[in-house]
């Protein structure tokens, strides 16, 4: 991986992380033109030889100073609230599942598929801290609807390439909507200080295909 993958984000594995990736990458290229406008302008102060250090009034300028910074404002003010609402409660979802945090692993039930549960532990293998003995499964391109809470302090479900990350918190359920258009297995782990063990709290999903969901399905109840 090359140094600039190290410090940009993971690859997307859901439309909402897309959108994400993209309003970063244009919000980034604003900050970029400002800071080389800025910068251009404090080069060429320096040289200048300040001709017109007595004008007191310069109308134009001050309405491009003012109206530039506000249409500045509006281009990223729209795309933020679009994503805002694409993380809003999804219109009939095609599976519910519910997760609890524990001290410190996580459980999860699919109340969908005669209501059938279990325990998901860290394990110590060659992907250290964030493999889990029984991942969370889910099928590919379905919308998922997860309601997250947790049964003693406050944990945090964060999934980096799906762009989610919702706290869970005892005795309030909290809400969690997406769908992913990629197969394969994706980490993610608490972010919520819970205590001594906190790090060892990982989450490991697994983007199947319908059929195979509905084989492992099957099989795990």
């Amino acid at each position: 991986m090359s140094i600039w993958g190290n410090v940009s984000f993971q690859n997307s594995a859901s439309f909402t992380m897309e959108q994400m990736t993209f309003f970063y990458d244009f919000s980034f290229l604003i900050i970029l033109l400002i800071l080389v406008f800025v910068v251009y302008m404090m080069v060429y102060l320096m040289f200048e030889s300040l001709i017109k250090c007595y004008d007191l009034d310069n109308q134009t300028m001050e309405f491009f100073w003012t109206i530039l910074p506000l249409v500045i404002l509006v281009f990223l003010a729209f795309p933020s609230i679009r994503i805002l609402y694409l993380m809003d409660e999804m219109k009939n979802p095609t599976m519910t599942c519910k997760v609890l945090g524990h001290q410190w692993f996580w459980s999860y039930e699919y109340s969908d598929f005669s209501s059938f549960e279990f325990d998901s532990y860290m394990v110590f293998n060659l992907m250290r801290l964030l493999e889990v003995d029984n991942c969370f499964v889910i099928p590919l391109g379905l919308k998922v609807r997860l309601l997250v809470s947790s049964v003693d302090v406050l944990h945090s479900w964060t999934v980096p390439a799906f762009g989610v990350k919702v706290d869970s918190v005892p005795g309030r359920l909290n809400q969690l909507n997406f769908a992913v258009n990629r197969l394969g297995v994706y980490f993610g782990q608490c972010s919520e200080i819970c205590g001594v063990n906190h790090s060892f709290m990982p989450i490991m999903v697994e983007v199947v295909l319908s059929q195979g969901f509905s084989a492992w399905a099957e099989n795990f109840s």
